[in-house]
């Protein structure tokens, strides 16, 4: 299982340039978060064999050496095949974590120059709970010494049909073509934000990095619901350093499934999802 760590977190801006913003009506990025209220209950014949017994699990431990944590929902513990994933992830990056820390420690002696404990916290959320599907996010930071922690995050969707774990863009014909779809919508939202944030319109015919337009499959997607049938949003959840300086913090953009947007579903998912009216 591949996790988004600090060699990945501290991605450069995408100098691409920005596209024309269409005067559709964006939902903000906090209605993603309604969809984390529980799912109703819907008979279908896969859902017996997932919904084995489990429960959220919520890894403290704080030595001289390191601050780690690592959670999950009880909605993920619940799935054996992925609870088993996250266990197995939570515990590499705990070894690796004090491994690097007591390295570290020998180097500072040796050196003679103060040791600063590091640090490794992720937590997954649910983004929305389907019959067939349940998408995650996670926030993802670790320390390793430098000025400031390093921060990130992550996204799956768990097909429950196959019992397996999927990227969100994995069920899109491609990312150009999801990319294609989104991106006026995308690029209004993101410098609408900018804006907010910087107290300023951002500048037409700006050069500057952090005032292009970045492609948005190149940050973060996730599939929400609005009505806990099938996916009609997507959230582009864009990390520090991609579409601003660090001290702007995450940019998060929620935008709804168009026909358009499914027009690159792949066939095999198009039932998962349907468009936003």
């Amino acid at each position: 299982m591949v996790i988004l760590r600090s060699s990945m977190l501290l991605a450069i801006a995408l100098g691409l340039p920005a596209a024309a913003c269409s005067k559709q009506t964006q939902e903000t990025p906090a209605t993603l978060a309604s969809d984390r209220a529980p799912a109703p209950t819907i008979a279908v014949p896969w859902q017996a064999a997932t919904a084995a017994p489990g429960g959220a699990r919520n890894d403290k431990q704080s030595t001289e050496l390191f601050e780690f944590e690592y959670s999950y929902p009880a909605a993920a513990g619940a799935i054996p095949k992925l609870k088993a994933e996250l266990d197995a992830d939570l515990a590499k990056q705990k070894a690796a974590l004090a491994a690097s820390a007591k390295e570290q420690q020998a180097e500072s002696k040796k050196q003679g120059f103060p040791f600063n404990p590091l640090g490794n916290w992720t937590a997954w959320k649910v983004v929305t709970d389907l019959p067939g599907w349940l998408s995650l996010s996670a926030d993802i930071s670790d320390y390793s010494g430098g000025a400031h922690p390093n921060h990130g995050v992550d996204a799956l969707v768990w097909d429950r049909k196959a019992d397996q774990r999927r990227a969100p863009l994995d069920l899109f014909t491609s990312k150009e073509a999801l990319s294609r779809a989104i991106r006026t919508d995308f690029c209004a939202a993101l410098n609408k934000q900018r804006a907010g944030k910087r107290g300023a319109p951002i500048p037409v015919g700006s050069t500057d990095e952090f005032d292009q337009c970045i492609d948005p499959v190149a940050a973060t997607v996730i599939l929400g619901s609005s009505n806990r049938n099938g996916f009609d949003r997507i959230g582009i959840l864009v990390g520090p350093y991609q579409a601003g300086p660090y001290v702007e913090g995450d940019y998060e953009v929620t935008l709804p499934v168009t026909d358009a947007v499914l027009a690159t579903v792949k066939p095999e998912y198009r039932s998962a999802f349907a468009a936003k009216r």
